[in-house]
């Protein structure tokens, strides 16, 4: 077995996973805030992605601040989403406001195809060496600077929710909506500003992933394989998002690892995480870190 090889993969998981972490938290702000389980959350980073790259491209503005106008323009885009779109449909049917997401997802996907074609884009070289040798493994500079960027924002979000008055609000939100609006708290304002995080969030590990690979719709799947890792961790469980995140990215490198080596099936990569998300959904339904609703009939 090539031990060298299968530690590079898990190092790489590891990171890659910490990004579906970042990302997962979005799922579960989002969810907590709104009780919506947002389906274009792959698009916020194709969109985020493709913005900072014209940003770098078209009109030649150095990694950091293009990065940081993606940020504030993903922002604006988050909380004019939520107020144009999706705030009309409160107090509509669930179902209706899933769907709602869905086809956002198909039309931002669209959308970027017509505006930037379909062809893969890679950024403009930001790092003078592209990549470190850390104790005898190769790792990308992107993705030393996605960690870096994913423990800074997991201390946010700890800092955020437990002592600044938004959060808390934000919390309560996520609590009872009744309650929080009795108490003087403006649900619509949370609302606006969960869609907004969210979208500036999963900007950064669309640019971060956007730079190592380029920038393409497969960004946009992203979305979809970070979903079994917040159901994996718990849809309520912010905890759960980053430990399912740190799974599913592990788990995938060594399913590649395996299937190279041994088993040669060809799709392992893909398919093993919705394996292992069934095999522990049947012993754990709410996810690792989620809440059991107890219903009374």
């Amino acid at each position: 077995m090539n031990f060298e090889l299968l530690t590079q993969l898990i190092i790489n998981g590891l990171i890659v996973g910490l990004l579906y972490g970042v990302v997962g938290m979005c799922f579960v702000l989002v969810y907590k805030s709104t009780q919506i389980v947002n389906f274009c959350q792959g698009e916020f980073l194709l969109i985020g992605a493709w913005v900072c790259w014209a940003f770098l491209v078209y009109l030649q503005l150095p990694f950091i601040v293009g990065f940081l106008l993606t940020l504030v323009f993903m922002a604006g885009f988050g909380m004019l989403l939520q107020m144009i779109v999706l705030r009309p449909m409160i107090g509509e049917p669930i179902i209706s406001v899933i769907m709602v997401t869905i086809g956002l997802s198909m039309f931002f996907q669209a959308l970027m195809k017509w505006i930037f074609g379909v062809s893969a884009e890679s950024y403009p070289k930001v790092f003078s060496q592209e990549t470190f040798e850390i104790f005898g493994l190769r790792v990308e500079a992107a993705y030393l600077m996605s960690t870096g960027f994913a423990l800074v924002i997991m201390a946010a979000f700890y800092w955020f929710f437990k002592y600044s008055k938004q959060g808390l609000a934000m919390r309560a939100t996520a609590f009872d909506q009744q309650v929080a609006q009795s108490l003087g708290i403006s649900v619509k304002r949370v609302f606006a500003m969960s869609w907004a995080i969210a979208a500036t969030v999963s900007a950064t590990a669309g640019v971060v992933i956007g730079m190592v690979n380029g920038v393409s719709d497969s960004l946009s799947v992203i979305g979809i394989k970070v979903f079994p890792a917040v159901i994996l961790g718990g849809l309520d469980s912010i905890i759960g998002a980053i430990v399912g995140g740190l799974i599913i990215g592990v788990l995938e490198n060594v399913a590649e690892f395996f299937d190279g080596q041994y088993l040669h099936w060809g799709n392992l990569y893909d398919i093993a995480p919705f394996y292992v998300l069934l095999i522990i959904l049947w012993f754990k339904p709410y996810g690792l870190f989620g809440t059991k609703d107890i219903e009374r009939i």
